[in-house]
């Protein structure tokens, strides 16, 4: 599976990661580590930390506790790791939920480029429009038609007001001209249940959690985010290839620390999640939940986090997307 604009970035590799991993690394952890998921347990970041975390414990010969503190949009866990000692027991399985919340909200509590420190890229995935099987909606041209000839009559549920998702169907209505009004919901999941039960036509989710709905029929899908087709759902294009170019968004997952973290031990943590993500067993259980594995350093993570926080920011202002 090729993700181009987040392999461009994870193609920029470090050569110290690769080398000698000095002393002071050795000898971490000496003791165990916390990961703290800014979000409830379930998705995408919490299924990551726990199968990493599970590897990295028999590796490090370590207790491995995913600690997971929801709240505010992941900015209650995510000050937690910023205010934590800088030693590398504390680490932040964070989401592209981060770079979205100063275009929502404005100013954080923190500053995503400079009070944490970006480890590693660890995985992905894509977002997905789909419609309730009554509308009959099964690809972008379907809809844009559709809304022409019912322009007032389409709503559609997003995971909540600010989200990627919601993003997304806001630059899709921009670049196909569809209009669809915004039924935010307090995550995916009930987005998801109100759509396959018809109470509104269309919903934009995180594209896993369609997959076993196109399945039975219930749902049908339009189109996905990234500019090459979805593991899970081979069957439907992306948006690029409907036309809509560029359209290349996903969520993606990243592993990160209190900022002024010491490179040795980044590189210790670099290299043996790596190790963690290239075994077969991980990347079976991590597909089956819909996260595609993407390896990228701390450099490639610190460009992808700079780039979304002005792509947000641009659409939040060209949509006029504001926080509720």
């Amino acid at each position: 599976m090729k993700f181009p604009r987040l392999l461009a970035l994870a193609a920029v590799m470090s050569l110290s990661c690769l080398g000698a991993t000095p002393a002071l690394a050795q000898d971490y952890p000496s003791r165990a580590v916390r990961v703290i998921v800014p979000y409830g347990t379930g998705g995408g970041s919490d299924i990551l930390a726990r199968q990493i975390g599970a590897r990295l414990q028999a590796i490090w010969g370590q207790g491995v506790a995913v600690d997971n503190r929801a709240g505010a949009s992941g900015n209650i866990g995510t000050e937690a790791v910023v205010h934590a000692p800088p030693d590398g027991y504390t680490l932040l399985l964070q989401n592209s939920t981060m770079v979205v919340n100063p275009a929502v909200n404005g100013k954080l509590n923190y500053d995503p480029e400079k009070d944490l420190t970006p480890i590693m890229l660890l995985g992905l995935t894509p977002i997905a429009l789909v419609s309730h099987q009554s509308t009959n909606i099964k690809n972008l041209k379907e809809l844009v038609a559709y809304s022409k000839a019912n322009p007032t009559a389409l709503n559609y549920g997003s995971c909540g007001v600010g989200t990627p998702q919601h993003f997304v169907m806001e630059l899709v209505k921009q670049k196909s001209g569809v209009a669809a009004t915004n039924v935010g919901y307090k995550g995916c999941a009930p987005a998801l249940t109100d759509v396959v039960g018809g109470q509104v036509q269309l919903a934009i989710l995180s594209a896993n959690l369609a997959a076993p709905h196109l399945k039975t029929g219930k749902l049908n899908a339009i189109g996905v985010s990234t500019a090459a087709r979805y593991q899970l759902m081979p069957q439907v294009p992306t948006f690029e290839e409907q036309g809509l170019k560029p359209l290349d968004f996903s969520i993606w997952y990243a592993l990160m620390g209190p900022a002024k973290m010491k490179p040795e031990v980044v590189a210790k943590i670099y290299a043996d999640v790596q190790k963690v993500l290239a075994e077969p067993a991980v990347k079976e259980n991590l597909s089956g939940a819909g996260v595609e594995p993407l390896s990228g350093n701390g450099v490639a993570l610190s460009k992808l986090i700079k780039a979304d926080l002005a792509r947000y920011a641009q659409l939040a202002k060209s949509a006029n997307i504001k926080g509720e």
